[in-house]
């Protein structure tokens, strides 16, 4: 079982940057794949960025050279670091883990983070 806990999300303007968190716990030596999915006003979820175990990234493209992901295994937290932020990034920010344990694969989500960009 894992927890993943998001924080960070907040009003800000056009142009800012903020940084988005994600605590995990519990049987986390068994998560592999991580990632920040979000959903914007009437859109489905859709993947932001991705982080592998090994450290490799990937981003939708419309977040390329703004959004940066990354991991820190010793204090459990995975972040989401986002400069120049524009309103179309509004929306509810969820954090995601993929969970093996043989045989069992299963995935966790956050409650989410609300991120709006506005002025």
């Amino acid at each position: 079982q894992v927890l993943l806990m998001e924080s960070g999300g907040d009003l800000v303007q056009p142009g800012a940057s903020l940084t988005l968190s994600c605590a995990f716990a519990g049987d986390t030596i068994h998560i592999s794949d991580m990632g920040w999915y979000r959903q914007r006003p009437g859109k489905e979820r859709e993947l932001v960025a991705g982080i592998t175990s090994g450290g490799d990234t990937n981003y939708d493209d419309s977040v390329k050279g703004r959004f940066t992901i990354s991991r820190d295994t010793a204090k459990n937290t995975l972040y989401l670091q986002m400069i120049s932020l524009k309103p179309e990034d509004t929306a509810v920010y969820y954090c995601h883990a993929d969970y093996f344990r043989y045989p069992r694969l299963e995935e966790f989500w956050g409650q989410g983070t609300q991120v709006t960009v506005s002025s």
